[in-house]
Parts: C-alpha cells; sequence; structure tokens
C-alpha cells in the first residue's frame, strides 16, 4: 500500500508541461485536424469568449484518434457514442477556456526563457538527446502549428499547469488526519468463511414461469433494427499508380530540403533578468560585475551556477545545449553567431534582461546525397500529387452520388466498384459497418426512410465511402421456443441464489443465537480462517475484502460479526469477523508517505472545487 501511495500522492503533480506536450507528439502526422476551415459558426461562449464549430470538431476528431491509439486493435469504432463523444470534447474545451480565465485573473505568468527550456528540453525536439531545429520544425508541423502557434500553445498548456499547481499543491492534512488514516490503513482482521453453493439442479421451473418470463420480458426478445447498405470505397492509395514525378521536380525538392540543413551552435549563458524588483541600472551593473570576474580568469560554467537566474540552464553552468537559427531572441541569436568558439560576448540585452552568452561548439550540418533522398522524395511529391487527386474524386464521387437515385451512375463514373455489407445494428458491425460515422449515416431518415445516398463519409484519412440502405430489416418479436432455453438458464441461476441466500441468512440466525457452534463444520464443510488480514489481502475475493472491512468490530472474542456476500455464480459466502487488530502507530518515515498521500488527494479535490467554482460563476452559452 506504501508504494501505492507514493505513486499516487506524487504522479498527479508531477505531470508537468512536457508530460502534456509528450502526449501531443503522439499524434503525428495528423496535421489534418488542425487546418482551418470556413466553419465560423460558434460552439460556445465562455464568459463572451467564443469556441468555434472548427475546434469542437478539431477536439473530437483528437478524442477520437487517442482512443484508436491508445486501444490499437481492441478499438472497436461501433462503440463510440458520437453525441457523447461531442459533448465530452466541448465539455473539455469549456473547462481549458474556464481555467485559462482563471489563470489570467490570478495574474499567473511566467519568462519567455522558461518557455524556451521547456521547448529545447523536451525529447520530441531532440536527436541524440539534443534539441533538432529541424526536429522541432518537423514535429509541429505534423500537428499543423507555425512555430508562433506552437509557442502560443504551449504558453496556455504552462499556465494551466501553473494553475493547477498553485492550487493543488497547496493541500496540507493535520497530524491527527494523519494517524487516523494510518490507523484505518494498517488495521488488520481476522474472519472466516464458509461457502454455500447454489444448486441449479435443485431448481425446478415449470412452461408457465419460462412463459410468464417471456411475456413480462418481451421487449427483451426481439430481434435486432438491422440494415444492409450498398457502398462505393474511394482509397487514396489507388491514385498512386496514376502519378509520376519528374527530374527536375526531384532535384527541386532536393536543393529545398538540402537548404533549410543550418549548422547547430551549443550556447552557454548567464542572465540576470530586469523586472518590477531588479532595474535596468542594476541588472546591467550585476552582469557587468560578472562580466569582470570572468575576465580575472573565473570559470563561466561555475558563475552561472552562482549568478544565472535561469532556472533551466543554471545548475548546468548556463548550457543551453546545440540549437539551430529561428530558435532564440533575435538580439540573442545575432551575438551567437558572432562568437568564435569559447569566445564569451558583451553583455546581450533582450526582453529578458542582460545576458553573457559562450558559444561552446559548432555542428556543420551533414548533407544527405541526392540518391539518399530520392527515394522520400519522390513519395513526397507523388504525395502531394495523390492528395489533389483523391480531394478532387473525393468531390465527384460525393457530387455523383447526390445527383444519382442509385450507385450504378457514381460507380461508372469514377470506375469503382458496388459493394454490399452484412446486416448490421444500430450497435455496429463488421467491415465499413465498425465505423460509428457510417452505421449513423445508415439509420438517418435520409438514407433509411428517404433511400437517399449519404454524404461522403471519411473511415481515415486514406479511405472516403458514400452508401444507401439496401434492406432494412425492422425489429420482430422472436418467439417462445427460440429464447426458452436461455431463460431457464437465467430463471435457474436467479432461483438457486435465492435459496442460497435465505439458507445463509438462516444459518446466520443460528449462529448468531448459539444454536450453531462456530467451531464445527457445517454440512461436512471446515470455515476457513484467515489471520491478520489486510485490505489488500492476498488470495482472497476482493468483493468478501470490501464486505470484510466495512462490517462492524465484534462486541467480543465469542460474539463474532456476521455477513453474507453473493458471487457470480450465485453462491454465498457468509463472512465471520472474529476480530479487529490496531496497528501500532507508524513510523514517521510511513507519516511522511500518507501525509503526501492525503495531501495530494485533498489537493485534487481543491482543484476540481475551484473548476467547479469557476463553472457555477461563468456565463456559458451552448449552441
Amino acid at each position: 500500500m506504501l508504494q501505492n501511495i507514493r505513486d499516487n500522492s506524487q504522479g498527479w503533480i508531477a505531470k508537468t508541461i512536457i508530460g502534456i506536450i509528450v502526449v501531443l507528439m503522439a499524434f503525428t502526422g495528423i496535421e489534418a485536424i488542425f487546418q482551418a476551415t470556413t466553419n465560423s459558426q460558434d460552439a460556445a461562449k465562455v464568459n463572451g469568449e467564443e469556441i468555434s464549430q472548427n475546434e469542437l470538431n478539431q477536439a473530437v476528431d483528437m478524442q477520437r484518434r487517442q482512443l484508436m491509439q491508445q486501444l490499437g486493435k481492441d478499438f472497436d469504432a461501433s462503440l463510440l457514442d458520437e453525441k457523447m463523444l461531442r459533448e465530452s470534447a466541448l465539455k473539455g474545451l469549456i473547462d481549458r477556456k474556464l481555467l485559462l480565465q482563471g489563470a489570467e485573473k490570478s495574474k499567473f505568468a511566467f519568462s519567455e526563457a522558461a518557455l524556451d527550456q521547456v521547448i529545447l528540453q523536451t525529447p520530441e525536439f531532440q536527436v541524440d538527446g539534443k534539441f533538432s531545429a529541424e526536429r522541432f520544425d518537423q514535429v509541429i508541423r505534423q500537428l499543423g502549428y507555425s512555430r508562433l502557434q506552437f509557442r502560443q500553445m504551449l504558453a496556455q498548456e504552462m499556465l494551466i499547469g501553473q494553475l493547477r499547481a498553485g492550487l493543488a499543491g497547496s493541500g496540507f492534512v493535520t497530524d491527527a488526519q494523519v494517524l487516523a488514516f494510518a490507523r484505518l490503513e494498517k488495521q488488520t482482521r481476522d474472519f472466516a468463511t464458509l461457502n454455500v453453493k447454489a444448486d441449479p439442479a435443485a431448481v425446478k421451473l415449470t412452461d408457465d414461469e419460462v412463459k410468464a418470463y417471456y411475456d413480462e420480458h418481451a421487449k427483451e426478445f426481439m430481434t435486432p433494427d438491422q440494415v444492409v447498405i450498398d457502398y462505393l470505397e474511394l482509397k487514396k492509395a489507388s491514385f498512386f499508380d496514376q502519378v509520376s514525378v519528374k527530374d527536375e521536380d526531384l532535384q527541386a525538392a532536393y536543393q529545398k530540403e538540402t537548404a533549410n540543413l543550418s549548422e547547430q551552435r551549443r550556447a552557454a549563458h548567464i542572465l540576470v533578468e530586469v523586472n518590477d524588483k531588479v532595474t535596468e541600472a542594476q541588472a546591467k551593473a550585476k552582469i557587468e560585475e560578472v562580466q569582470a570576474r570572468l575576465a580575472k580568469g573565473e570559470k563561466f560554467e561555475a558563475l552561472a551556477k552562482e549568478f544565472s537566474q535561469d532556472p533551466g540552464s543554471a545548475n548546468n553552468g548556463g548550457d543551453l545545449g546545440f540549437a539551430g537559427p529561428g530558435v532564440y531572441d533575435p538580439a540573442f541569436e545575432k551575438a551567437l553567431y558572432s562568437l568564435a568558439k569559447d569566445q564569451v560576448s558583451e553583455p546581450v540585452r533582450t526582453d529578458f534582461g542582460f545576458h553573457l552568452i559562450k558559444l561552446l561548439g559548432v555542428e556543420a550540418p551533414e548533407v544527405p546525397t541526392f540518391a539518399s533522398l530520392k527515394d522520400k522524395l519522390t513519395r513526397e511529391l507523388k504525395t502531394q500529387q495523390v492528395e489533389q487527386r483523391f480531394v478532387e474524386a473525393t468531390k465527384q464521387l460525393e457530387d455523383s452520388s447526390f445527383e444519382a437515385s442509385d450507385l450504378a451512375q457514381p460507380a461508372q463514373d469514377l470506375k469503382l466498384t458496388v459493394h454490399t455489407s452484412a446486416p448490421f445494428g444500430r450497435e455496429g458491425g463488421e467491415g465499413v459497418a465498425a465505423n460509428r460515422a457510417v452505421v449513423t449515416a445508415a439509420f438517418s431518415p435520409e438514407v433509411l426512410d428517404e433511400g437517399a445516398n449519404s454524404t461522403a463519409i471519411e473511415l481515415d484519412p486514406e479511405t472516403v465511402i458514400v452508401l444507401r440502405a439496401k434492406e432494412h430489416r425492422k425489429p420482430e418479436q422472436l418467439p417462445l421456443e427460440s429464447v426458452a432455453a436461455s431463460i431457464r438458464v437465467q430463471l435457474t441461476k436467479e432461483h438457486a441464489s435465492a435459496a442460497a441466500k435465505t439458507k445463509a441468512d438462516q444459518l446466520i440466525v443460528s449462529l448468531r443465537d448459539g444454536k450453531t457452534a462456530l467451531d464445527k463444520a457445517i454440512d461436512g464443510q471446515n470455515w476457513k480462517v484467515t489471520q491478520v488480514a489486510t485490505r489488500a489481502q492476498e488470495g482472497v475475493d476482493p468483493t468478501v475484502l470490501q464486505a470484510l472491512f466495512r462490517m462492524p468490530k465484534p462486541a467480543s472474542k465469542d460474539k463474532p460479526t456476521f455477513s453474507s456476500v453473493t458471487l457470480a455464480d450465485g453462491s454465498l459466502v457468509i463472512v465471520r469477523l472474529d476480530g479487529v487488530n490496531e496497528a501500532a502507530a507508524p513510523t514517521e518515515e510511513e507519516k511522511v508517505q500518507y501525509r503526501r498521500y492525503l495531501a495530494s488527494r485533498i489537493g485534487q479535490q481543491d482543484f476540481a472545487a475551484y473548476r467547479k467554482q469557476l463553472e457555477s460563476e461563468a456565463d456559458i452559452k451552448r449552441f
């Protein structure tokens, strides 16, 4: 338990901003999510600030793809409720907007240098442990961000992180609470169990009982509402063999690719901030003092540890690692690129304050050969053409399907084959029917009742389909003969469990009254005794363990407490609580762990209460 407490007490606060970015990085390659659309309609307003339909669509798509990535082959799109997904996504966006407004109102802030450090130290932006501007651009480009957009998004996450840490980190507990929790947590119990088996063989059901159950639960015995669809499938991959790439285009792409390569410079710096407590003159005097000590031979690394106010680099001697152009403040970058190796700059003024900058090293870019990039560039150039062909074909498919009374003409126009699905219900099915959008379209009034073709439906970024209903199989009552067997199984289990419960209750009364001895076998079965059981006792059914620690303390050793627990198979377990063992006082180390765990829980509750308060006081309009 102590290990669980350690994990739980630290985990929620330890989810730093870098952790948030790591999650975002898991979605590389889905830049289409973030592309702007022409839909400017609002989904909601929070204290007058808009949440657009475009933002909501992005959030819904992100949630869906996150589930796909987390569940992998176990992902079942048919289990997703689109309405619930949108409601959940909108709630998340509203919650985020409220937290950003709360952070702004509470005057939370951070320096641009701190933002730079998060970016420089994020593993997803590094190659061989060093920040790579090329990798950074590649990753954020795949996410659909420019550098400025990404910094704005990250700044918001950092503000929310500060707000969360400030509120949740303020939770505290008293010594009395720690001791009370320790007493309960370390308490053990002595108990015994006796199984009362359910006996299905002893249950005699009549046909009338089965018929009565069938009549009473008639709605449960219906065939599902099902549909069979015809559909056309348009796949992006089918266009790759239809496009070609010219040699001159490959050469131009190669030149563009290699032109973006730039040398990486490893910088170290000492920062003295200018802020509301330190004036420009004071900061300049301090940096000049440090400069004078450097001139006398003191080590740059030692002075950085002593004087630098950049928390991300000071402990590393001011080392910022390798970075290329465009990462640092323009004045900082200009000074850095004017230095020779091991040279230290004059004081440089930026928005953060005064810097002394030292060039630790330079890495020249490695320029790959044309041959090594040819296949990659060919794929990229073909992909661009294929994307265009795919977009045009999708539009043609949608237009042709809208105008046609069936799928024959669109199939002929685009040289596609009409496929037919197996029957599936509103819960979905296999193949295309596993996609929730397909199920929603198939059961829509336009398709199911009016006989229209659907609009184009994206199964995934590579596949689009159009469908129409071929056959609608409406629910029908199942005959009693087809479900009688399952009804008998259900009723037999219920009756057998009820009989076992009655027997267990009678036995408990007899045990309490002393009519049945506590230390004797019952029906040839001995009590299974367990001593000093903890709340995480192995080898005990969790439902039994849960019931055990809810039972009242016995009045005396010869007056145990009794309870019963019904198991999944209908059998019962009689639980006899013989004694409650109070634990020794917790050690100082245990107190620390308990205190941290309880403070963590209280902090989470405080943060949740703050979020609820923001919501209750806000003017929220959903459209």
